[in-house]
């Protein structure tokens, strides 16, 4: 009986599309909240503080940083590891193959920032969020297409992929280069010597997570301490995770392949849902059009529906017509442009990085949201009509 009531949850979790949805409704659920009289109750958790540890050896942080810095960084350490495992055994270890994706990841984040910055040139403040519509969020993303069904070709799917973890990692080297604090000199010498261990872990072929575990987490505080953003910990965490079995090649038994499998489900699940729900609630009152016309919703807007769609495809079509790459299979110019419509799908990583460009002017963020809400709204109706309509 208990099979039976629990096979439907089971065929929905498997979808590709399941996450997409539960990050969703997450969004919704925050939307309705700030816009009721619960709005208060939901700040006042947010920016409540909750501490782990004892005595000098406590981490104490609001419950927003909790989830923005702590839970944020094994999502970028799952993303780092998918990079790992795609630059070495898929889809971005042939450079022919990876050269599309990565030409027009390339123009997904040039131009979006650049119509971000003309429209935000004149202020230094607002321009802080030039990265903001560079973003894609994978999740969103493929959900969106995987709707869609057999109209898109796999090789359409293979390449949103490659394009969004390519995006993730251009989105990692900003998050490194441009919002990081003051740098704490101590600290990144910590963390250099951290990251000696978990090499030498690396080179003396050892199998067990837990080392490698309890190292991170020394490196997760003293990146958070150095000033650096806490979520880079992960990132860098992830390129020590050996990716191969006993016998020295690349297998299913890799723990790469192993811990990617175990945290997958509670991140795009548990984790991604959570930071959703904590980061797209914001208050619609006093909303209008003279508001949306403001610089940084507006300059997001604009970045993520047309800055997105244009770049990815006008590099992808300059690069496929001089023969630098090929188009995918099975496809054609009309479903190739509904995808670079879809990357302006920026959500969880858009309003990420906006937390992190106005950390310290968060007057901004309400327009952070409304810019991503909107911007991606636009490019997940109109890029799912695009390819729906096209019956080729």
């Amino acid at each position: 009986m208990i099979q039976y009531i629990s096979k439907p949850f089971k065929w929905f979790f498997k979808l590709e599309a399941a996450s997409g949805l539960v990050l969703l409704f997450a969004a919704i659920i925050a939307l309705i909240i700030s816009n009721s009289d619960l709005s208060k109750n939901y700040n006042e958790i947010l920016n409540s503080y909750l501490s782990l540890g004892f005595g000098n050896f406590k981490l104490k942080l609001s419950v927003l940083h909790w989830i923005n810095d702590v839970l944020m960084a094994i999502f970028f350490f799952l993303v780092s590891l998918e990079i790992k495992r795609e630059f070495i055994q898929g889809e971005l270890s042939n450079p022919k193959q990876a050269l599309l994706p990565i030409i027009a990841a390339v123009g997904g984040m040039v131009v979006p920032a650049l119509i971000y910055v003309a429209i935000n040139f004149s202020d230094p403040v607002t321009l802080k969020g030039w990265a903001i519509p560079s973003a894609t969020d994978i999740a969103f993303s493929l959900g969106v297409l995987s709707l869609l069904g057999k109209r898109v070709p796999l090789s359409l799917k293979v390449f949103l992929t490659a394009l969004a973890i390519i995006d993730d990692l251009g989105a990692i080297v900003i998050i490194a280069f441009f919002y990081s604090g003051k740098i704490q000199v101590f600290y990144i010498i910590m963390m250099f010597l951290s990251m000696i261990v978990l090499i030498l872990l690396n080179r003396f072929n050892v199998r067990n997570f837990f080392p490698y575990l309890i190292v991170g987490i020394f490196l997760w505080e003293f990146t958070h301490a150095s000033g650096i953003h806490a979520t880079i910990a992960g990132v860098l965490l992830a390129l020590t995770i050996p990716h191969k079995d006993e016998n020295k090649k690349f297998h299913k038994k890799s723990m790469l392949i192993k811990i990617e499998h175990l945290i997958s489900p509670y991140v795009a699940f548990g984790i991604m849902p959570i930071f959703a729900f904590a980061n797209a609630g914001v208050s619609l009152e006093g909303v209008n059009l003279s508001s949306l016309m403001e610089p940084v919703p507006l300059g997001i807007l604009c970045g993520l529906f047309f800055g997105k769609q244009f770049g990815v495809f006008l590099f992808s079509y300059f690069s496929i017509k001089f023969n630098f790459a090929e188009m995918p299979n099975d496809s054609n110019w009309i479903k190739l442009y509904g995808v670079g419509v879809l990357t302006g799908i920026g959500f969880t990583m858009s309003l990420f990085v906006g937390n992190l460009a106005f950390a310290e002017a968060a007057n901004n963020l309400d327009g952070v949201k409304i810019g991503v809400l909107l911007g991606s709204l636009a490019s997940t109706i109109f890029g799912y009509m695009i390819i729906l309509l096209n019956k080729k």
